[in-house]
């Protein structure tokens, strides 16, 4: 039983003390090289026949360090506090191991997954259909998110109740206060980029809501690229003596495979400069980052006025269907450049991306870092240890301490891009 039903004080919880140690199943890892995982496979977790067939239709063989680490625990029902680098497959963790242990109840919710993001909740949702589709009978998957009319949902929660739900936590909070979901039968409680969602005092304070509402006896998992020790012991006050799995820690939060560069100009260089670089990189799909809608919408049209294959994604005035219809087109490989805001930045994956281009440096707020911000941008490239490229355009000197602050955090050198960069270094089976 987790803490946080007995637990009055949880919104306000300021305590910094250290972290207990006494019983903590906590497995941490400072590996130089991301091969160390490849000697395991994914059939030597015992999985379903028909998980393991989808997870083989996928593509994928070997588990990711942090998949190994974490699916023998989380496929027996216990709970996991994951920190783990973007780009190692955090989301399989969960889904692989909630559909191993799923037992499909008609009319009832099964699974609740929460994220911060609309378009993370769809990924996520269309993850659980990937990996299901040869479940019999398949699990119902819905995904539930704001600025969509409520009684959408509503209709779909009272005609056809699916088993597992992933939404955002205000509408998963709206949801559960209408009666429309009921939780009563949740076994999985997942909250992913789960610091996002519980530093934040409104959204913690909604998923605390829809936490008590779930029965005592469940399991939890969190997962994030980035935890505080405040967010970790925030974390575990609903869970159940979790396994701890940290990936490296947080001086090496960098990506085995992953080139990092920078180009320093002026402001009124970057347009020629990235068209330079677009017509003299390889790339599969590249993802460039911007830090508003208006820069977006620009710079997507400048591309496209070149003959790019390009489109844009931000979160401003843009209707959650254009956003969600331009991601699956990015995701089909209809389009190869999508230029985003960081709307785009944090947990989504796009297994084509190989290049990343920061055009506007990120920035502090009040929400987040900018180096965290950084990592989970240039993580887009070079997913599950593979090769990638990530160029940054310094054009300021806040530019310039955002870099320098992003090196001495994660331990990376950052350096200029060369005039002539041999592919073989960012692109996979280049000759």
């Amino acid at each position: 039983m987790a803490d946080i039903h007995n637990d009055e004080d949880l919104l306000e919880y300021t305590e910094e003390a250290e972290p207990e140690t006494t019983g903590t199943k906590d497995v941490a890892k400072d590996k130089g090289s991301y091969a160390g995982a490849q000697t395991a496979v994914f059939r030597d977790f015992l999985l379903k026949p028909e998980l393991l067939r989808a997870i083989t239709e996928c593509g994928f063989e070997h588990p990711s360090e942090v998949q190994q680490e974490c699916i023998p625990q989380a496929i027996l029902g216990g709970d996991v506090l994951c920190q783990a680098k973007s780009g190692m497959g955090k989301t399989a963790v969960f889904v692989i191991s909630t559909l191993q242990q799923l037992e499909r109840e008609e009319g009832k919710v099964n699974v609740l997954v929460s994220c911060h993001t609309r378009e993370l909740a769809y990924q996520i949702a269309r993850e659980y259909e990937r990996f299901s589709k040869f479940f019999d009978p398949v699990p119902k998957t819905a995904v539930f998110y704001g600025g969509t009319p409520i009684g959408k949902d509503e209709k779909v929660l009272r005609d056809d109740v699916p088993n597992i739900v992933v939404g955002t936590p205000g509408r998963l909070k709206a949801l559960v206060n209408s009666g429309a979901l009921k939780l009563s039968n949740v076994k999985h409680f997942i909250l992913d980029e789960c610091d996002k969602m519980l530093d934040q005092l409104d959204m913690r304070r909604d998923v605390q809501e829809i936490f008590l509402k779930t029965p005592v006896q469940k399991q939890v998992m969190m997962f994030s690229a980035t935890l505080s020790k405040t967010s970790r012991e925030v974390c575990k006050k609903f869970m159940d003596d979790p396994m701890e799995v940290s990936i490296d820690d947080d001086a090496k939060l960098t990506l085995h495979g992953l080139k990092q560069h920078y180009v320093k100009l002026l402001e009124e260089q970057k347009n020629r400069k990235l068209l330079d670089l677009l017509d003299a990189l390889e790339f599969n799909q590249v993802v460039i980052f911007v830090k508003s809608g208006r820069r977006a919408e620009t710079l997507s049209a400048l591309l496209q006025d070149q003959m790019f294959p390009a489109t844009h994604i931000h979160g401003g005035r843009m209707p959650q269907a254009k956003r969600l219809e331009r991601y699956q087109q990015f995701k089909n490989f209809e389009k190869r450049i999508l230029v985003a805001t960081d709307v785009f930045g944090r947990g989504m994956d796009i297994e084509r991306v190989n290049i990343v281009i920061n055009y506007d440096m990120p920035e502090d707020t009040e929400e987040s870092d900018a180096s965290d911000t950084y990592l989970h941008r240039v993580a887009r490239a070079g997913r599950f240890g593979t090769k990638g490229l990530a160029v940054s355009f310094v054009s300021t000197d806040e530019d310039a301490t955002v870099l320098n602050k992003v090196q001495d955090r994660f331990a990376v050198q950052v350096t200029d891009l060369p005039e002539n960069l041999e592919k073989s270094l960012y692109m996979e089976d280049a000759a």
